[in-house]
């Protein structure tokens, strides 16, 4: 990444970046944009006005030529365009998704760095091994229908019980919309069962199963949970049974009655997780989820460059990370498939992404769908460059696993989560994963969050981190502006997950308990 003029901040002079020396486009970086006019330090005038995170050509590009950026083929310019002048999505032809046939398979081999020792945080040891970075009672719904009946009774625990729990951080209703209605015994029906199964197991759960059935629903509670799936508290204990509130039981009579239940069943799983503690865990127990969301053409710039070193740092302590978003990986599978640590991880890699594929296909759209009216504003003229931006939060290290949708992760290392890119599927499914700590990069701005686990958010800009100074815990803007580098907001974010998985510090969106819905993916038929 080459800044001219980068030791001047950006509102003293004009300035551009350039992801490598081969580009022929770069982003303008300034706040507001620049005025036609303007000239650069290398000498390049702009012939026109460009918005801030907008590409301008450095040099002439001739109809049909290729618009690099990345190093990247981006698109394939529909008329001459002259440097100096404003390159958007409306004088681009998107170019054609990579083949799946004859993609580089575990060729690079990443440096091996020295383990990162001595980094911990305070957490949650589960009877599983699995470590919470906060403890939370979840209660699990097997159906929409109950939604409303469950909300009611949790409200009233948090008013009633709660108090009564000081180590207990919060009562929460894992609501969804899947349960009845659809096709579940279609064989992708296991994707949003398997999800709701393994939300309601996440770490900072402590492994306390509640669920609240309907009784006439098609997902019934035996088999959402199945025996041998909830794990023992004591491993003296004989085999759990399954705690369900059925609402439709003859002895309950009037709503009350239904929330009454609820209430009651709560409390013995308040007073266990309530007698949990803190204790001193390596940072190789973190399970972090990384997503970007609102994306901007800073986005491949400063905050995802900042998350890729710093997703380094934690494979490096022995963590897990995982990366998703298939159709914002998609353009750069080959990037992907050379990084697998084994020809195995490889291929299940091109297996995502050909029933992705098939599944968009059904649909009769493609990838291309992906990009946003605001990925566009902010500067993204496609999938394609939107993707090769996106991919820079995986760091650099060997990829070392790949897990379906809904799938629980199970080892170490960095990780390739198959998910849709759509920000609130793709955290339902990192979080039904096991994730216990979730980072969020955004340019044009999103209050996204979780009840269920930590986010923290990293803004693209300067000018976002001002504006929404209350809702972005990291500012990666002070990359594109010289102040600091990718190195150090990387360990800013570092040292921040420490701390936010500790407990010590809530998140701006815990802090305002922000919370978007868990939003499962059905690729089953609805009936």
């Amino acid at each position: 990444m080459t800044t001219p003029d980068a030791s001047a901040p950006a509102a003293a002079h004009p300035l551009y970046i350039t992801m490598h020396e081969a580009d022929n486009v770069a982003i303008v970086v300034n706040d507001g944009g620049l005025p036609a006019g303007t000239v650069f330090a290398s000498g390049l005038t702009l012939r026109e006005k460009v918005p801030q995170a907008h590409k301008v050509a450095l040099q002439d590009i001739p109809e049909g030529g290729v618009v690099r950026r990345y190093n990247v083929p981006i698109g394939y310019a529909l008329q001459p365009i002259a440097a100096g002048s404003w390159v958007h999505e409306r004088l681009l032809k998107m170019p054609s998704a990579r083949e799946l046939e004859g993609l580089p398979i575990a060729t690079v081999k990443p440096p091996v760095l020295p383990p990162l020792e001595g980094y911990t945080f305070e957490g949650y040891r589960n009877a599983d091994g699995s470590v919470g970075t906060r403890n939370i009672l979840a209660i699990t719904q097997t159906v929409q229908c109950v939604a409303g009946v469950t909300s009611f009774a949790v409200q009233r625990i948090k008013s009633e019980l709660l108090p009564l729990f000081p180590n207990v951080d919060d009562v929460v209703s894992l609501e969804h919309t899947y349960g009845c209605g659809v096709a579940i015994d279609a064989p992708d029906a296991v994707i949003p069962i398997r999800t709701v199964r393994n939300i309601s197991l996440n770490p900072n759960f402590g492994g306390e199963v509640m669920v609240v059935s309907l009784g006439c629903e098609k997902l019934q509670p035996e088999r959402l949970m199945p025996p041998g799936v909830i794990p023992l508290v004591d491993e003296r204990a004989a085999e759990p049974a399954l705690d369900v509130v059925c609402l439709q039981d003859n002895a309950h009579v009037g709503f009350m009655s239904m929330v009454d239940s609820i209430v009651r069943q709560a409390r013995p799983h308040l007073e266990r997780l309530n007698a949990r503690r803190r204790v001193t865990v390596p940072a190789s127990e973190l399970v972090v989820g990384v997503q970007c969301g609102g994306s901007d053409a800073f986005s491949g710039v400063t905050a995802n460059p900042a998350v890729g070193f710093c997703t380094d740092l934690l494979v490096r302590a022995g963590a897990s990370v995982m990366f998703s978003e298939v159709t914002e990986v998609r353009d750069g599978i080959d990037q992907l498939t050379s990084r697998a640590a084994t020809p195995e991880v490889a291929e299940a890699m091109i297996r995502e992404m050909a029933w992705y594929d098939a599944y968009l296909n059904q649909g009769r759209v493609d990838r291309s769908a992906n990009t946003t009216p605001g990925n566009k504003l902010g500067g993204l003229s496609n999938i394609v460059e939107k993707a090769m931006g996106s991919i820079v939060k995986s760091g650099s290290a060997a990829i070392t696993g790949v897990i379906s949708p809904g799938e629980k992760l199970r080892q170490k290392g960095l990780i390739y989560a198959a998910t849709p890119a759509s920000d609130f599927i793709c955290g339902t499914l990192q979080l039904a994963a096991g994730m216990n700590l979730h980072v969020f990069t955004t340019g044009r701005g999103t209050p996204y969050g979780l009840a269920e686990v930590p986010v923290i958010k990293v803004a693209t800009r300067n000018d976002l981190a001002r504006r929404w100074h209350d809702l972005m815990d990291v500012n990666a803007g002070t990359i594109a502006s010289g102040e600091k580098t990718i190195e150090q907001v990387g360990w800013e974010l570092f040292h921040l997950m420490l701390e936010v998985a500790s407990g010590r510090q809530k998140t701006w969106a815990e802090q305002w308990k922000l919370h978007n819905a868990l939003v499962l993916f059905n690729p089953a038929p609805v009936t």
